[in-house]
């Protein structure tokens, strides 16, 4: 079952890789614009829909959770490819795509702060014991 979980990174993959490659196209750049991170995102998305749905085994969530996790390495591999003075000098689409996303990202996590209605955090007992000797021997 851990199969399946592969499975659908390679389909988010797939369709990422797609979507990056449209998105270079529709900005008349010859590159894949951000198509890893269009997979990650659709990988969560579809986790997420098949988790609620009651579609996703647990042998599936280890597969999907192994190549999550794994993902990030392929990321950084990915962008050590990329030439970014190449990419600077071809036009302001790469500094205007940065500047996007951070505000992108600082947007969603302001919202997600402030819509967040779960309850909070027991707190914690804290019991003392006068013969604990502090970390360094005094």
């Amino acid at each position: 079952m851990i199969i399946y979980g592969v499975a659908l990174l390679a389909i988010c993959t797939l369709a990422g890789v797609i979507i990056g490659d449209f998105l270079g196209t529709l900005l008349g750049v010859k590159s894949n614009v951000g198509g890893v991170g269009i997979a990650m995102i659709l990988l969560i998305c579809a986790r997420l829909y098949m988790h609620r749905n009651g579609g996703m085994s647990k042998e599936c969530e280890l597969g999907v959770g192994f190549w999550g996790a794994i993902y990030i390495p392929i990321v950084v591999a990915m962008a050590a490819q990329q030439n970014v003075v190449t990419a600077l000098h071809g036009g302001p689409v790469a500094l205007l795509a940065a500047v996007g996303a951070v505000l992108l990202c600082g947007a969603t996590i302001a919202l997600i702060s402030r819509t967040h209605r779960g309850e909070p955090l027991e707190k914690e007992c804290v019991e003392t014991d006068a013969t604990v000797v502090p970390a360094g021997g005094r």
